[in-house]
């Protein structure tokens, strides 16, 4: 074996020393930014998403047009009063004929006529078949399925902030994680050093050592990088714009679900996509009703208070009269035939019923066959979780006998290396395993309705 210089073995050294300093900043770096960060629990995220998240804002603001629809200002039920006020003036030439011929012709040219008016006008349908009534109650059903929306909304918001917030956790554990191989790794490649040096080891020894560590640093930015970009995503989620100088809680706690045939009632009764298509059935039947209205005749009662005045030329025969009074009166329209248009719009409010039950039939079905799905894979997950957390115990007493027998030389580096690649990979997935297992829980309290009575 032939063996390096000297000027050789201090060129790798210095080498050495400076990659080992520039990672030791970073990492001194990257340790003191996370010590000096405050900590983002779950409840704090959710109060931010709910008051600043955008989709929520949008939901909210469609309820309160939802509401303002549904006001009784809104449904023609109430009767409208309007005021009036004119005055005309009139300026022409006359000849005036009578009718005994005995008279003289009268001609007057300029002669001016004034008149001026005023009232206050009261109209009120007192019956449309039924139409307005039912009309109303659409409006209603609409409210509600539109705060059925807005929960759906929130829903939705609950399981994308958990979805990022996790993803931030499991890569602030990957990260030190990572963080600890890169220790070790600089450990090993510093023993390698000092034992090429002494003659105690190869070349090649060095520079596999050398390329692990590499390789670590590599992986550690990386998934630094990655980690800050999540931090940045969960800002839009919860609709602020800052630096993400946060961390987040690691810590994952598993809610006791019912049992399966629990849990499909809960999707029977409080899953809100369910319950909008329960609102569509109820909308769509208020419609048919209120179609029907078309068959009946409607009653309107009319009322005004009025002022009249008029100032007339020498020609007419009143030289001026005033006028004021109270008038009143009810009517009756019956449209017993409008050419098919009310027959059209029953048949088509009928249709438009089937279909939301249909959809509503469709609905359970798809339902109760993703929660069978959800329910097997969340016990999978489970499972899964419970055997790499054992793997994890396995894999960590592998490593600490083999870094043992390392140190003793009586394993080669690929064995170690090969021992902490292991470790890694099972702490790795058994994170995996922890918040995949979290968030299908969640997806199953959406399901059930009950995701927004979960206390974070």
């Amino acid at each position: 074996m032939k063996l390096l210089s000297k000027k050789s073995t201090l060129k790798i050294a210095s080498r050495w020393r400076g990659l080992k300093m520039g990672i030791y900043i970073l990492v001194t770096l990257f340790t003191l930014q996370a010590n000096a960060q405050k900590i983002l629990t779950k409840k704090e995220a959710l109060k931010i998403a709910l008051e600043n998240n955008y989709g929520i804002k949008l939901a909210n603001n469609n309820v309160e047009i939802a509401k303002n629809n549904s006001s009784i200002y809104n449904s023609r039920m109430l009767p409208t009063v309007s005021g009036l006020a004119g005055a005309n003036y009139d300026n022409s030439n006359q000849d005036i004929v009578r009718q005994d011929s005995v008279s003289t012709n009268v001609i007057i040219n300029g002669a001016e006529t004034k008149t001026y008016n005023a009232s206050i006008n009261l109209n009120y349908t007192l019956f449309d078949g039924l139409g307005r009534k039912y009309n109303y109650k659409q409006l209603k059903e609409t409210y509600n399925l539109t705060e059925l929306q807005a929960r759906e909304t929130i829903e939705n918001t609950y399981l994308q902030l958990f979805t990022v917030y996790f993803q931030i956790a499991r890569l602030t554990e990957n990260t030190q994680n990572l963080k600890e191989t890169l220790e070790i790794s600089k450990q090993r490649l510093q023993r390698a050093q000092y034992q090429y040096e002494y003659g105690q080891s190869t070349k090649l020894e060095l520079l596999n050592a050398e390329v692990d560590v590499n390789n670590d640093s590599i992986n550690f930015l990386n998934t630094k990088q990655q980690f800050l970009n999540t931090k940045r995503d969960l800002n839009i989620i919860l609709g602020v714009n800052q630096e993400p100088n946060y961390e987040v809680e690691t810590e994952v706690n598993f809610t006791p679900l019912l049992s399966f045939e629990e849990l499909l009632l809960k999707v029977t009764n409080n899953n809100v996509i369910l319950k909008q298509n329960e609102k569509n059935i109820m909308i769509s039947e208020y419609g048919i009703k209120a179609s029907k209205g078309g068959y009946l005749p409607s009653i309107g009662l009319t009322s005004s208070y009025g002022w009249n005045k008029s100032e007339n030329p020498s020609t007419s025969f009143l030289a001026s009269s005033l006028s004021n009074g109270l008038r009143a009166g009810i009517n009756l329209s019956w449209n017993i035939f409008d050419g098919g248009n009310t027959k059209t719009k029953v048949s088509n409010a009928k249709i438009a019923l089937e279909n939301q039950e249909i959809l509503q039939q469709q609905q359970k079905e798809t339902l109760e066959n993703t929660l069978k799905n959800t329910w097997e894979e969340y016990h999978t997950k489970l499972y899964i979780l419970s055997a790499q957390e054992q793997n994890v115990i396995t894999t960590q007493n592998n490593f600490d006998r083999t870094q043992e027998r390392y140190k003793l030389g009586q394993v080669t580096s690929i064995e170690f290396r090969q021992a902490q690649i292991n470790l890694l990979n099972t702490q790795t997935a058994s994170n995996n395993a922890k918040y995949d297992a979290k968030l299908i829980e969640l997806e199953l309290l959406q399901l059930s309705g009950q995701l927004l009575d979960v206390e974070f």
